[in-house]
């Protein structure tokens, strides 16, 4: 792999300008300049990102969780009377750092790029989903890595029509209807957060708010994955999840009365 890159990196505000405008108006075209040249497959699963705007997205989605969305989700909580499953003896770190970016960015993004795979790929990724982080559903989610990654080692399941690829006369229909595709994998993507929570007798009406921090985080992520690369997307998942529990081991560092 070569460090070629195919094109200058634009600016923050011109990529935020481009996040606001496919979020209105969800389109899988083009990619954002500065990418790895190569296989498509291969390259999709790189960064494609530098480190300093990696941080900044970070940045970016922990201050907007902070100042708006995250005081929404804890009224709803305090509302309902729904309680944060976190336990603070045991911090979850290699399933935040590790499982959480990979297993469902592949569940909820990956089909961004390859839509055709929705209809296997999705359930397949649902089933390790919702068992959790364990030795078989590691198995399954190393099998359904290879899968993402069969044109490289396979090159004839690239041809397989409904298996990889979409036909002509199906793009335009897949065109139509890729609005519904992107903001329904931020929703999901939110909802399944919900069994963070313990919700006892929450009114209904309220659970969204609980997750909002996470359909936002989903947006964003979508964008990234679709216009850098599900392996930008997955960074970004795993540096956004550090940020919180570094400063809860920081404060049962330093100031446990706080915790």
């Amino acid at each position: 792999m070569s460090g070629k890159r195919d094109g200058h990196p634009v600016g923050l505000r011109a990529e935020l300008m481009d996040f606001l405008r496919f979020v209105r108006r969800p389109r899988p075209g083009r990619r954002l300049p500065g990418r790895a040249v190569g296989h498509g497959v291969q390259v999709d699963f790189l960064p494609n990102i530098r480190g300093v705007r990696l941080i900044q997205w970070a940045l970016l989605l922990w201050l907007a969780n902070l100042f708006v969305f995250g005081p929404l989700a804890v009224g709803a909580a305090e509302m309902g009377g729904a309680q944060h499953r976190l336990s603070l003896a045991n911090l979850p770190w290699m399933q935040a750092l590790i499982w959480a970016p990979i297993v469902e960015e592949l569940t909820f993004r990956h089909v961004l790029r390859r839509p055709a795979m929705v209809w296997w790929f999705v359930p397949l990724m649902v089933s390790i989903v919702v068992q959790g982080a364990g030795f078989a559903s590691g198995l399954m989610a190393a099998v359904a890595l290879l899968l993402c990654l069969a044109p490289l080692w396979c090159p004839a399941s690239a041809r397989l029509r409904g298996g990889w690829s979409l036909s002509w006369a199906r793009r335009r229909g897949m065109l139509r209807a890729y609005p519904w595709l992107y903001h329904l994998s931020a929703v999901a993507f939110g909802a399944v957060h919900l069994y963070n929570f313990q919700l006892y007798e929450m009114p209904i009406a309220l659970m969204p708010l609980l997750v909002l921090p996470q359909w936002f985080t989903g947006l964003v992520l979508g964008w990234m994955r679709v216009r850098r690369g599900i392996g930008a997307s997955m960074l970004l998942h795993a540096l956004f999840n550090a940020g919180p529990l570094l400063i809860v081991l920081l404060i049962l560092r330093f100031a446990p009365g706080l915790a």
